[in-house]
């Protein structure tokens, strides 16, 4: 008997999976905390290059215009006084009486940034030809994702998901002390890459969890309930940067609820499907029973018997495991409609991850109120996550997902037009660009998977996922962008959304229709109706 036909049995979504579920949910607030707080930690304030009479100084204080024009030279690019040079002047009195500034300048060695705020950028001087150092702390957090995708999924198969889960959180508390006590940026960035990485140990096997102990027609809702608990996290940033500015009490204040995960060894227990694919029944009938308890459900005792034969989809997983020629990625190339389907994939996971995290560590970029344009980000979306959750299933995915790229690609492209005193316009093209791209990655897990064949199914969501990571690691340099043109990283991603809206129209709807098994399946799958 299959493991889904006994979930039938004790109830798709009983009470003791309810519970469960509700404890795994928690911990992916604690993920979205870790994985934003960046947007604050390495928080872009206002600043100005210190000049030779000012070393007494240590906070930023405001110039006006007639000093500016004799202190710095003007940025034609930024259309503002340079924070990088300055004139080689004795900055005498006299000096600015005369009013005519200096022929030659000098590169700054010393900046004043404003009192309100102290981040890792006014902390380690991370300006001028250290502004990228601020990019690359998120760029090392989106590579530790990526590697702990790889590692923590591995050891969550080899040797189950609790002591992953729970190893996991004890490195995500661990590093993240650590990186709040961090003598210098690349001891922070370095534990900062180890707490991304725990991240995806956290919430990859919170997720897989929740997802094996409910009925198949409760995974989309219990997939994107636990995606709301992580938007909840999103917002919740806002509200601690709003009381709390200093970046090392954020970032421990941050890592502090994680303890509260450590009893979840008494309270959380080994997936059943995991461990009967182990061959570990007895164990697995012990949480059976307690399921069957707890759902007052009572179960035939044949049923428990059943549960010791193997099936036929394993009989068939092991005649494929024996099998001389075992399928492997390279089948996506060697076929041109999967390799076609398999290139716009990977592209959309790319976009999606790009979009979501560029969008997300951007705001302090709108204009506006910085706290306000956060927690709106993390609000809209719940909306999205809720409009999948009612309407893939019943209108195809291709449907939605094809309009939310599109329609994210005009909001974002359409801010080069705004003017800059209109910046509640940028803001809300933002949130609605924000809006339709959550929506559409959440779209990008249902429709990818069903489009690749059983036989490399799960290498194929691999694949994307760490490509997906790979778009991760460069948004994290978008805000960089801002430096040169403030609506640069709006308009490359509403270019890229676009151009992956175009592309999804080539491939096949799934909604209803027997997915492929083998690779000839695959192959054939969707070929009258996408053709390049």
């Amino acid at each position: 008997m299959a493991y889904d036909d006994i979930l039938l049995k004790l109830g798709e979504f009983g009470r003791y999976q309810q519970r469960i579920y509700f404890l795994l949910c928690l911990p992916a607030m604690s993920c979205a905390l870790h994985k934003l707080i960046g947007v604050f930690l390495n928080l872009k304030t206002q600043y100005r290059c210190a000049l030779p009479n000012e070393q007494h100084l240590t906070h930023f204080s405001p110039l006006n215009d007639t000093l500016l024009s004799l202190s710095y030279p003007w940025d034609p690019l930024k259309k503002a006084y340079s924070s990088c040079e300055r004139y080689d002047a004795n900055f005498t009195d006299q000096y600015y009486t005369g009013g005519v500034a200096a022929n030659l300048t000098v590169p700054c060695t010393r900046w004043l940034f404003e009192q309100e705020w102290n981040s890792t950028m006014s902390e380690w001087d991370l300006v001028c030809d250290k502004a990228w150092y601020r990019g690359t702390s998120d760029a090392c957090l989106m590579i530790g994702v990526l590697l702990g995708s790889l590692i923590f999924g591995d050891f969550s198969d080899r040797f189950g998901r609790k002591p992953t889960f729970l190893i996991s959180i004890i490195i995500m508390d661990v590093f993240g002390m650590l990186a709040a006590v961090a003598p210098d940026f690349w001891t922070f960035t370095a534990c900062r890459l180890i707490v991304g990485a725990s991240t995806s140990g956290v919430f990859l096997v919170a997720y897989v969890l929740a997802l094996e102990m409910v009925g198949p027609s409760k995974r989309i809702i219990a997939g994107s309930l636990i995606h709301m608990f992580f938007s909840i996290g999103f917002m919740l940033i806002a509200a601690l940067a709003y009381y709390v500015h200093d970046w090392r009490k954020l970032d421990f204040l941050v890592t502090v609820p994680g303890l509260a995960y450590l009893p979840y060894y008494w309270f959380i227990p080994e997936s059943a499907r995991w461990l009967i694919s182990k061959g570990r029944h007895k164990e697995a009938k012990l949480i059976i029973q307690a399921v069957a308890k707890e759902n007052r459900v009572i179960l035939e005792e044949n049923v428990m018997d059943q549960l010791l034969a193997p099936t036929a989809e394993e009989e068939e997983k092991l005649k494929l495991e024996s099998d001389d020629t075992k399928p492997s990625i390279l089948d996506l190339f060697k076929h041109p409609n999967l390799f076609k389907k398999s290139v716009i994939i990977f592209f959309l996971w790319f976009v999606c991850n790009l979009i979501y995290y560029g969008l997300s560590w951007n705001t302090s970029n709108l204009g506006g109120n910085m706290y306000i344009n956060f927690v709106i980000s993390g609000l809209v979306e719940i909306p999205a996550y809720t409009l999948n959750m009612l309407c893939l299933d019943k209108f195809g995915r291709k449907m939605f997902l094809c309009p939310y790229l599109i329609l994210s690609g005009l909001c974002l492209t359409m801010t080069i037009f705004v003017p800059v005193e209109y910046t509640s316009v940028s803001i809300v093209l933002a949130m609605f660009g924000k809006f339709f791209i959550t929506g559409a990655y959440g779209a990008v897990y249902v429709f990818s998977a069903e489009q690749f064949p059983t036989v490399i199914r799960n290498i194929g969501i691999g694949a994307g996922s760490t490509i997906a990571r790979l778009g991760g690691i460069l948004a994290s340099y978008t805000s960089v962008l801002a430096d040169i043109w403030k609506p640069f990283p709006f308009v490359l991603f509403g270019v890229l959304s676009l151009i992956a809206g175009i592309l999804c129209l080539l491939l096949p709807e799934t909604r209803g229709r027997k997915l492929p098994e083998s690779i000839a399946d695959g192959e054939n799958f969707g070929r009258k109706k996408s053709k390049l």
